[in-house]
C-alpha cells in the first residue's frame, strides 16, 4: 500500500500532572494552549496559517465539547482556521495525526496542527439514574403537598455520585473495566505479580533517568493562575521498587489479581501538539521536519484482550515493509498496564498465538533495550486523548538523541482496537 509521508515540523507537550482525587488546576484547552504558545512562537509562520487544527480528546468537559475549536482560537489562529476534535479513545491524539495525515494527502490541507489532550481530573460525577428518576418526578410535582411527598421518597443511596471516568473505563459490550482486561492478558500469558512490578519499577527507573539526563525537552512548563510553576512530569516516583510495589492491593480482581496501581498507568492531566505538514509546504516554507509519519494501521480484537491491540495494528506494518521488531532503532508502546506491555511481547514471541491470531509464524523476542527507553505512562502518565500524540513525538525525540532513524509509536485501545505509526526522523533537506 503506497503512503506519501507526511512531515512532521516540531512538537511540543505539557507536564503530564498526576491527578489527586480533586480537579486539576487546568482545563484541557489551558493545558494545550499554554504548550501550544511555545510551539508556535518557535516557527517562522503565522498561527493563522494553518489549515486546520484537529485534536484527540477522550473527555472533553461540558463547557469544551469541541476543545479542537477553542484551542485553535485561542491559540490566535483566527476564525477562519477551523478546529475540530476527534475521539477514539486512548489513540484519540494518534487519530488527530492521522485525520491530519489522510487530510495532507488528499491535498485539502497542506499545514495542521495536530495532537491530542485531556484534564481527566476534571472529568465529572455523575447523578445515579435513580436521583435523575427523583429529580425528573420533582419537577413534576405541583404544591406543597406533592413535594412534601417526593421529599419523602428521597433516600440516601440517591446521593451517592457516580464516577464519569470509571465508567468511561469500562466497556459497554464485554462489561469489563480496562484493568479486567490487564487481568486477563496476566493469565492468558502467565505474567506474574513479581514480574508485572519489576516492569512497572523499570518504568519509573527509566523516566528518572531520562528526566536527569534532560531527555523531555519537548516539554513545555505551565504556570497557573497563582504563579505556580509546572515544569515536569510530577507523577514519577524515585521510591516505585519491586518490593514497595509488591505490597499494594490488587484493584480490579480482588484478592488474587495481579494488576495494582502500581504497575497500572497513572490518571494524568496533558496535552501534546505536533504541526505536521506535506512535502511542497516544507519546501516553499524553509521548513526543517523533525520527521515524517512513513506509514500507519488501525486493527480491531475482542475487546476483552484489548491490550494486544499494538500487536494487531503493528504488525501488518512489519510485514509491509519486510522488517523484523529488532529492526527498527526503538519501539514506543503506551503503558497502559505492565501486563499489557509485556502481553504483548508474549504474544509475539508465542508460534501458536501468532499462527491462530495472525495467520503466521512468531515474531520472536522484542529486544528490553528498544523498548519504552525513556520509560512510559506507568510513570509519565496517561491522558487518555494525548498520549497517542506524546509517543510519537518523543519517539521522535529520542531517535534524533541517540542518532537513530526508525521507530514504531503504538497503543492500545479501549473497545479492542490498536493503533500503530511508523515514523523515521529527518534531517536531510526534503
Amino acid at each position: 500500500m503506497a503512503f506519501e509521508p507526511v512531515y512532521i515540523i516540531d512538537g511540543a507537550r505539557s507536564p503530564f500532572l498526576k491527578a489527586r482525587n480533586a480537579p486539576g488546576p487546568f482545563s484541557a484547552s489551558d493545558l494545550a494552549v499554554q504548550a501550544g504558545r511555545e510551539l508556535l512562537l518557535r516557527q517562522p509562520f503565522k498561527q493563522s496559517e494553518f489549515s486546520e487544527v484537529i485534536i484527540g480528546c477522550a473527555a472533553p468537559s461540558p463547557d469544551e465539547t469541541n476543545v479542537g475549536r477553542v484551542i485553535a482560537l485561542r491559540l490566535g489562529c483566527g476564525d477562519k482556521v477551523p478546529g475540530w476534535t476527534v475521539m477514539r479513545n486512548c489513540a484519540s491524539g494518534m487519530q488527530a495525526l492521522y485525520s491530519a495525515v489522510m487530510s495532507i494527502q488528499t491535498g485539502r490541507s497542506d499545514l495542521v496542527l495536530a495532537g491530542g489532550v485531556d484534564a481527566l481530573s476534571r472529568a465529572p460525577l455523575l447523578f445515579s439514574d435513580d436521583m435523575v428518576k427523583w429529580l425528573a418526578g420533582w419537577g413534576k410535582a405541583r404544591g406543597a403537598g406533592q413535594k412534601l411527598a417526593m421529599f419523602k421518597t428521597l433516600r440516601l443511596k440517591h446521593l451517592a455520585p457516580v464516577i464519569g471516568l470509571l465508567k468511561g473505563l469500562t466497556d459497554p459490550v464485554v462489561g469489563l473495566s480496562m484493568g479486567q482486561t490487564a487481568e486477563i492478558l496476566a493469565d492468558r500469558f502467565g505474567l506474574d505479580r513479581a514480574t508485572l512490578d519489576a516492569y512497572a519499577a523499570q518504568s519509573h527507573q527509566r523516566t528518572l533517568a531520562a528526566q536527569q539526563a534532560g531527555a523531555f525537552d519537548e516539554i513545555v512548563p505551565l504556570a497557573d493562575t497563582k504563579g505556580q510553576l509546572y515544569a515536569t512530569d510530577d507523577g514519577v516516583r524515585d521510591d516505585s521498587t519491586p518490593e514497595k510495589l509488591a505490597r499494594l492491593k490488587p484493584v480490579f480482581d480482588r484478592p488474587w489479581g495481579n494488576i495494582t496501581a502500581g504497575n497500572s498507568s497513572q490518571v494524568t492531566d496533558g496535552a501534546a501538539l505536533l504541526i505536521l505538514a506535506s512535502a511542497a509546504t516544507v519546501q516553499h516554507m524553509g521548513l526543517k521536519p523533525i520527521g515524517r509519519i512513513v506509514d500507519v494501521q488501525w486493527a480491531a480484537l475482542d475487546p476483552s484482550t484489548m491490550g494486544l491491540g499494538p500487536v494487531f495494528a503493528s504488525t501488518p506494518i512489519l510485514e509491509r515493509h519486510h522488517l523484523g521488531l529488532n529492526d527498527l532503532d526503538l519501539w514506543e508502546i503506551n503503558e497502559a498496564f505492565a501486563a499489557q506491555v509485556l502481553g504483548c511481547l508474549a504474544a509475539w514471541n508465542d508460534d501458536p498465538w501468532c499462527q491462530q491470531h495472525l495467520g503466521r509464524p512468531a515474531l520472536g523476542q522484542l529486544d528490553m533495550a528498544r523498548l519504552n527507553v525513556d520509560g512510559g505512562a506507568i510513570a509519565i502518565g496517561h491522558p487518555v486523548g494525548a498520549s497517542g500524540a506524546r509517543i510519537v513525538l518523543h519517539l521522535l525525540q529520542a531517535l534524533r538523541a541517540r542518532n537513530l532513524k526508525r521507530g514504531m509509536a503504538t497503543i492500545c485501545i479501549g473497545g479492542g482496537q490498536g493503533g500503530a505509526m511508523l515514523v523515521e526522523t529527518c534531517d536531510e533537506k526534503v
